[in-house]
C-alpha cells in the first residue's frame, strides 16, 4: 500500500535479487518516460523505495502521483504476483514466520525508531515496518521493535515466530540468561512476555548486524523521514 509522507506518495518494493531490482527500476523509468513524470528512486540491493510527488505544485501529491503509483503497482505485480496477493491481504494462510527487528537512537537518548520485518519461511517478505518513536534510549527503541513486530504478528494470526534481532541484551534477557538491571525496561519486557503467550511458540535467536540489514534500513527510513 502506498503512504502519504511529507516527500510525497512513497512505497517500497522487494525482490528475490539485486537483479530482479534492477529489472524492475529499468522497466518503471520506461513507465516515467512515457508519462513524463518521474518518480524519486532509491534502491539498496533486492529492495526498491520509490517516492512521487508533483514538483511543479509545491511537491504535493496530485492525481498524476496517484495515477503513476497504480501504474507502478501494476508493473510490480507482473514481478513479484505472490508477494502483491500478501501486500493486498489476499494470502491467509501463513502459520510460521521469521521475524528480524532492530532499534535505533541517534543520541543515546535521541530521536529513535524501531523497524521490524515478517517474512515467510521461503523468505518472501510480508510486512516492512520502521516507525518513529519521538526520544528514547538505543535499548528502549530495540525492544519496541521486538513489541511491535509481535503484535503484528498476532494481529495476522501467525503461530510460530522465529525472532532474530542483533541485539545481545534482548535476546538473552528475553531467553532469561541476562537480569534486567534497567528499571525503565522492566514494564516493556513484562509486557512482551505477555504478549508471547499468543502464540504457539516464539524462539529469539542473536544474529549480527550484517544480517539485520532489512530492519536495520526501516529504523533508519523512520528516522530520515521525520527528521529530513
Amino acid at each position: 500500500m502506498w503512504q502519504e509522507t511529507k516527500h510525497g506518495l512513497y512505497k517500497q518494493f522487494n525482490f528475490k535479487d539485486i537483479s530482479e531490482a534492477l529489472e524492475f527500476i529499468q522497466a518503471m523509468g520506461e513507465v516515467a518516460i512515457a508519462n513524463k513524470h518521474y518518480p524519486r528512486i532509491e534502491s539498496e540491493w533486492n529492495v526498491v523505495q520509490v517516492w512521487l510527488n508533483t514538483k511543479n505544485n509545491k511537491n504535493l501529491i496530485t492525481k498524476l502521483d496517484m495515477d503513476m503509483s497504480d501504474e507502478i503497482s501494476h508493473l510490480y505485480e507482473k514481478f513479484n504476483p505472490t508477494e502483491t496477493a500478501i501486500d493486498q491481504g489476499i494470502s491467509s494462510n501463513i502459520h510460521e514466520v521469521k521475524m528480524f527487528a532492530d532499534g535505533g537512537s541517534r543520541g543515546n537518548p535521541g530521536p529513535s525508531s524501531s523497524g521490524f520485518v515478517v517474512l515467510s519461511m521461503d523468505d518472501s517478505i510480508i510486512i516492512d515496518k520502521g516507525v518513529y518513536l519521538g526520544i528514547t534510549t538505543n535499548n528502549q527503541a530495540e525492544y519496541t521493535a521486538l513489541k511491535l513486530g509481535l503484535e503484528e504478528c498476532s494481529k495476522n494470526n501467525y503461530q510460530i515466530v522465529h525472532v532474530y534481532m542483533d541485539s545481545l541484551l534482548v535476546i538473552n534477557q528475553m531467553k532469561g540468561i541476562y537480569k534486567i538491571r534497567n528499571r525503565d525496561l522492566w514494564p516493556i519486557h513484562n509486557s512482551i512476555k505477555m504478549l508471547v503467550n499468543n502464540f504457539k511458540q516464539v524462539s529469539f535467536q542473536h544474529v549480527p548486524r550484517e544480517l539485520n540489514k532489512l530492519a536495520d534500513a526501516a529504523v533508519n527510513r523512520a528516522l530520515n523521514e521525520k527528521l529530513s
